[in-house]
């Protein structure tokens, strides 16, 4: 057969999906466009932001009423963020649900992928020096320190 028709017919027809497939296995594709949302509006937030400490909320109000959907754009991001962690948290209680942890493999990598989300979080808090949240990154460091051999 053509290699593009076994491609498809591996991709849709003979799909591996579980017996048990519901609405809550969405949730893996609703992080991939929250991730591309997030990453799009970024790029341009990051066009017309400025880290300085004396015109970064200079630099927020312009992008707000200058920019033309400026006040979109930023919105988007700002919810987007928090539609990403509701995501991202039902994924990984779906996943305990049905007991995906025994496949240790895609396990792990997700366990790493959810640290180095965490991560980034950690770093979009602390380093936009004109708006550092303190509280939030007391909040993500006390998460690290709740974890057992690593918080001691």
């Amino acid at each position: 057969t053509h290699p593009l028709f076994k491609l498809i017919n591996h991709s849709f027809i003979d799909l591996p999906t579980p017996s048990n497939i519901s609405s809550w296995w969405n949730f893996g594709s609703l992080l991939g466009i929250c991730l591309m949302v997030q990453i799009i509006t970024g790029l341009f937030l990051a066009m017309h932001y400025t880290s300085d400490t004396m015109t970064a909320f200079s630099s927020v109000t312009h992008i707000c009423r200058d920019v033309n959907y400026g006040w979109l754009i930023r919105y988007m991001h700002a919810n987007g963020a928090s539609m990403f962690f509701i995501c991202l948290f039902l994924h990984v209680g779906r996943g305990m649900y049905y007991g995906s942890y025994t496949f240790m493999e895609t396990w792990n990598i997700g366990v790493i992928l959810l640290f180095t989300i965490m991560a980034t979080a950690f770093m979009g808090y602390v380093l936009p020096w004109g708006q550092m949240s303190f509280w939030g990154a007391t909040v993500i460091t006390n998460l690290l320190s709740a974890i057992p051999y690593v918080g001691t």
